[in-house]
């Protein structure tokens, strides 16, 4: 008998809301367990685009023989159903109960391989396989049966899937209309190397003969060969990225430039030259993975995700398009046309569009409850105060899971975020140093607090595994509901200090503070008469008047 889940219905829908209205948009960052400073699989996640995003936690469940699940797109529609598994873990957000957690990024890819006739999209593919998944491994399985048996019907995906031990990144595009399962390889992230993507595919060359390493479908260069995007007669070797997502000047630099930044950020000594990302014929690509010249610390991934090519030749917070207080943000579209002549904004880490992101750890030394944190945050990650969610937990901070994009809320952490965000675009240079200074207080006393809590929840995982929950779901839930309450302070503190342009100085009163000069130079360029006051006319002595 076909039975629905009504909780996991909830947590489908509103994730395919999410993804259905994003733009291509997100970056992930992978470390591995030897390139990390603490042993710490780490993977990140910014999931950009105009939507109001709910948190979501699902408890474990267990199911009959013969249950089934709906598959309803967000708008409730049903499109199939699938076999239910006897057992399903327990998720809060993108991470399950056994610190198994994924990531995304979307690459249009061959827009001709979609399948609509497919039942699971990769946003399914990831809520199943935390659901029925232990490992990184096991949910490469769980994903790539799924879609043999039911098909996929996204464009292209490139997934990043951590557990205790590995990260992998998966790539994987559709048959076409009609077709059948989905083409795709995965490959294990080395230890001691990073890797991270972002819209576009980067699986190159792959080996054939490593199953440890990596994975990949039956017919993935023989059905590239059949459409025409590899000729095996040519002499060069097989690339999945250059077969099923071809670069183009575009999404060199909408994706690969965010690539050239996490990468020369975290390993500046490599020196990586921004022309691959400029489209400069014959440049070099950038590699997978690479080696961080130190192991990265969690503050350093938090300090990765947040980026707007400052200090570098695109740096967003510089120029007249930065306005007179050097704001990063761009309005969109991204792309416009003056003259006849195509331009494009540069497209950084941090953007105003992100609806959420997250850093997960996954500790295998701490048992699962303890080891794995869901480090979450709400709208632009260069603003926003990443707060620690337990993966034992079993419920999750209210304001994370209410609110509307057609209402503004207080009481909604994301409308709490986007307001102090947005507010400081009037004066960012001025307001976001502050901003800065609160969230590096608190995530820099979340990260301090963390032995000393995990110690507590280790000593009541051996005595009493229930209090433990409690102790976890306490402090995770009450902390990120204090979170959002300083935030709330801090955007009313800004908008009494910066109210109709002046800045208030340190006993209240208003000063006046006027622009930069090298702004008002630029105003000047394009109107020097415009604001000119008459020049005075000297005075004539009375003595030269006298004939």
């Amino acid at each position: 008998m076909m039975k629905q889940l009504s909780v996991l219905l909830i947590c489908l829908c509103a994730y395919n809301h999410v993804v259905m209205s994003q733009a291509e948009g997100c970056t992930s960052l992978l470390v591995t367990r030897g390139a990390s400073a603490d042993g710490s699989v780490m993977i990140t996640y910014t999931c950009d685009g105009e939507f109001h995003p709910h948190l979501r936690y699902t408890p474990a469940a267990d199911y009959k023989p013969g249950d089934s699940l709906e598959i309803s797109d967000w708008h409730g529609n049903v499109r199939g159903w699938i076999k239910q598994v006897p057992h399903t873990y327990a998720v809060v957000g993108m991470m399950n109960e056994h610190q198994l957690a994924i990531s995304e990024t979307t690459s249009s890819g061959r827009e001709e391989l979609r399948n609509p006739n497919g039942l699971l999209g990769y946003w399914d593919l990831m809520r199943l396989a935390l659901q029925r998944a232990k490992t990184a491994r096991e949910a490469i399985d769980v994903m790539t049966d799924l879609v043999t048996e039911y098909g996929y019907r996204s464009t292209g995906e490139s997934f990043s899937i951590a557990d205790t031990k590995e990260a992998w990144i998966v790539e994987m595009i559709g048959p076409g209309p009609g077709g059948k399962g989905a083409e795709w390889v995965a490959l294990r992230i080395p230890d001691g190397y990073i890797s991270c993507h972002a819209n576009k595919a980067r699986i190159g060359e792959f080996p054939l003969d490593d199953p440890e390493d990596c994975l990949y479908s039956d017919n993935v260069i023989s059905f590239a060969v059949e459409k025409g995007y590899y000729d095996p007669e040519s002499g060069e070797p097989f690339r999945f990225c250059d077969a099923y997502c071809p670069s183009t000047p575009r999404n060199l630099r909408y994706a690969d430039g965010r690539v050239w930044s996490i990468f020369q950020r975290a390993a500046p000594s490599k020196n990586l030259s921004s022309d691959y990302h400029r489209a400069v014929e014959g440049a070099e690509r950038y590699p997978l993975w690479i080696k961080p010249d130190k192991k990265l610390s969690l503050a350093d991934v938090f300090a990765l995700m947040r980026d707007h090519y400052e200090t570098t030749d695109y740096d967003m917070t510089r120029g007249v398009d930065a306005g007179p207080y050097g704001t990063p943000n761009r309005w969109r579209p991204m792309e416009w046309t003056v003259d006849s002549v195509e331009y494009v904004w540069e497209r950084p880490v941090s953007t105003q569009q992100t609806g959420f992101s997250f850093v997960s750890q996954s500790r295998g030394w701490l048992p699962d409850p303890v080891g794995g944190v869901y480090w979450y945050g709400v709208d632009d990650t260069y603003s926003t105060c990443y707060v620690p969610l337990y993966c034992g937990i079993d419920e999750i901070p209210k304001s994370f899971t209410i609110g509307s994009l057609q209402s503004f809320s207080w009481e909604s952490a994301w409308w709490v975020f986007n307001f102090v965000a947005n507010f400081a675009n009037l004066k960012y240079s001025y307001m976001m140093p502050e901003i800065l200074e609160v969230q590096s207080e608190i995530e820099g006393n979340f990260i301090k607090l963390q032995p000393a809590v995990e110690q507590t929840a280790i000593g009541l995982y051996s005595s009493d595994p229930e209090l433990m929950t409690r102790f976890l779901t306490d402090y995770s839930v009450m902390h990120a509901e204090r979170v959002v309450t300083r935030w709330r302070e801090l955007g009313e503190y800004l908008m009494t200090k910066y109210n109709d342009g002046y800045v208030k100085d340190e006993d209240g009163r208003p000063q006046e503070k006027g622009y930069p000069e090298s702004w008002l130079r630029e105003v000047l360029k394009s109107r020097p008469d415009q604001f000119r006051l008459p020049q005075k006319k000297e005075a004539v002595p009375e003595s030269e008047l006298i004939d």
